[in-house]
């Protein structure tokens, strides 16, 4: 047994408990016939509804939103012909669509700089088994969490990021997580990735950062709350878009000050909202409980 494997005694039994649970994802105009028919599709394939959410904007005209977790015996070599089967339902209706295997779980690659408290409350999640994913690997510019991490049983890669280095250390960056990681997340990784790393990886890189956006975004979120006189502090984890702090937001979460804070009282405080925020994110990204649309997000949670 991996050092890794024995930090989570609880993870090969739950993968066990979900072999033959699958997981939709869909998104479509909005018309009458969309729940029955994908509910019958089901039902005439030998499956079993387990859970079922859906969200319209607007039911004349605008997008329609669904998740559904089912179970199928058998579901591993089933699966093939089950996705071949629904085209003919997701074509009547113009559906984008998605199923996963739930007992296949996310390799989650972590980008961090020198903070530790974003990685800290993911790797207890992971350890505690509430963080249904594989932290394949910890990227850093700085030595500082290799001893932590590897404690863990995780693959830690320094790759030094200088302005003259930046384009080199990205490329080995890709070359380590290219085909072995299924999402990144940056928990305080202080750099800006390239509009090529994103592409590579669209919709699948969740950054944490340290302000309710769209307030104060950029550098030195609290350093700018501080000078406003905010009376709340907010953090907010949103996938990585090339525009800066833009991109669709998952979560956000805030906390009351007052003017007897400074801005390490601020700083204090804000790293609380950013590892809760930043799990809960990537917790409902793994559990394929996200959809975006245009610019934002609907969450089934």
């Amino acid at each position: 047994m991996s050092k890794q494997q024995q930090y989570q005694p609880q993870v090969m039994k739950n993968r066990e408990d979900k072999v033959n649970r699958a997981r939709m994802l869909i998104s479509c105009p909005d018309r009458a016939g969309i729940v029955a028919s994908v509910s019958q599709f089901l039902y005439e394939h030998g499956a079993n509804i387990i859970q079922s959410d859906q969200y319209t904007m607007d039911p004349e005209g605008g997008m329609f939103f669904m998740r559904i977790e089912f179970d199928l015996e058998d579901l591993e070599q089933k699966l093939s012909s089950l996705q071949e089967d629904f085209t003919r339902v997701s074509d009547r209706f113009s559906m984008r669509w998605s199923i996963y295997r739930a007992a296949r779980r996310k390799r989650v690659a972590v980008f961090v700089s020198k903070e530790d408290h974003c990685l800290l409350e993911l790797l207890w999640q992971w350890q505690a088994g509430d963080l249904d994913a594989d932290i394949s690997m910890v990227i850093s510019n700085h030595e500082d969490m290799r001893g932590l991490v590897e404690s863990f049983g995780i693959a830690y890669h320094h790759v030094p990021v200088t302005p003259e280095t930046k384009a080199d250390a990205e490329r080995k960056q890709r070359e380590l997580t290219t085909g072995k990681v299924d999402l990144v997340v940056l928990a305080r990784y202080m750099q800006i990735i390239s509009p090529k790393f994103i592409e590579q990886f669209h919709n699948r890189i969740i950054n944490i950062h340290h302000s309710f956006l769209p307030a104060f975004v950029g550098g030195k979120p609290y350093q700018q709350a501080y000078d406003r006189g905010v009376k709340l502090i907010g953090a907010t984890a949103h996938y990585v878009t090339e525009e800066l702090d833009g991109g669709p937001i998952i979560e956000q979460d805030i906390q009351r000050v007052s003017h007897r804070d400074n801005v390490n009282e601020l700083k204090r405080i804000g790293r609380h909202i950013e590892r809760i925020v930043l799990a809960r994110a990537v917790k409902w990204h793994v559990e394929d409980r996200l959809l975006v649309y245009q610019n934002k997000t609907v969450a089934f949670v």
